[in-house]
């Protein structure tokens, strides 16, 4: 079940995808006779994880609410090559419309998906947590993060508002890391704060400052071990900073750190190939 705060951001992302579409009208479409009924099958052409069900379903009814679409996988779904995932049946013309648009949200949200689940099953070993980042594409970070969980992986924070993460600059303005975290727990207690370092120097003063999480940020596999073994169980780990591959994402891993948070699973994706095709009413 996903949240009122998706829904609303679907049918906002939906419209606007379509109005950027549309634009005064599908001259194209009108080739069709308007009471012309049909069925179209949509394929995976690929092995691929499958979300934006909910958006396919919007756009559709956007376009025209008498459309029916009859689902054969569900957001989180493996699915093999050439696998049927749905059928959409009625006004060939307003299937046409909405075609694009409806593939465009299903591939890109299943392409993040996949690269979660891939990402996901390298670790499935130990008891870390991957992590996304706000290295979404622009409008459509609920979406791709609500995608990340359907792979697998986990949500950092959705934006600048809903905690902190005191970086160099936000340090160097406060003038310590204990300046930045004490402030930050006197403006906002009810927020996490997080603090990323760049050695074992200021690992141990974020400590010494009580962050909740500390980001290790591009720490070599030794010097994340040793702060793993200088931790409370209070405060998290962290790691992030250049995984290069995946032997190196086990290596970290294996370390025994909370989390890796990682762009790649939301903006090294490629999209999954999907194709339609009409057939005639039964």
């Amino acid at each position: 079940m996903i949240s009122e705060n998706l829904k609303h951001d679907i049918a906002v992302s939906v419209t606007r995808a379509l109005q950027e579409d549309i634009g005064t009208g599908d001259v194209s479409a009108e080739l069709i006779p308007p009471n012309r009924r049909l069925k179209a099958e949509v394929i995976c052409r690929q092995e691929a994880v499958i979300c934006g069900t909910y958006w396919v379903d919007q756009v559709f009814h956007q376009i025209d609410p008498d459309l029916k679409t009859r689902w054969h996988a569900e957001d989180g779904d493996e699915v093999v090559s050439d696998q049927l995932l749905f059928t959409v049946t009625g006004s060939a013309r307003s299937i046409l419309t909405g075609e694009r648009s409806a593939l465009n949200f299903l591939q890109t949200l299943s392409a993040t998906a996949t690269s979660s689940r891939y990402y996901a099953n390298l670790v499935k070993h130990t008891d870390i947590k991957l992590l996304d980042t706000r290295k979404t594409i622009p409008g459509l970070r609920l979406a791709q993060k609500y995608a990340v969980t359907c792979g697998g992986c986990h949500n950092h924070r959705m934006g600048l508002f809903d905690a902190y993460l005191i970086k160099e600059n936000h340090i160097l303005a406060c003038g310590s890391i204990r300046a930045a975290v004490s402030a930050a727990k006197k403006m906002q207690p009810d927020l996490t704060v997080e603090v990323e370092v760049e050695n074992l120097e200021e690992f141990h003063q974020a400590v010494a400052a009580q962050a909740d999480i500390i980001m290790l940020d591009n720490f070599s596999i030794e010097d994340m071990r040793a702060a793993v073994s200088g931790i409370n169980h209070n405060i998290k780990l962290e790691a992030s900073g250049g995984i290069s591959g995946e032997a190196e994402l086990i290596a970290i891993a294996e370390t025994g750190v909370d989390y890796v948070s990682m762009g790649a699973l939301t903006k090294h994706c490629r999209a999954v190939d999907l194709s339609m095709r009409f057939r005639e009413l039964d």
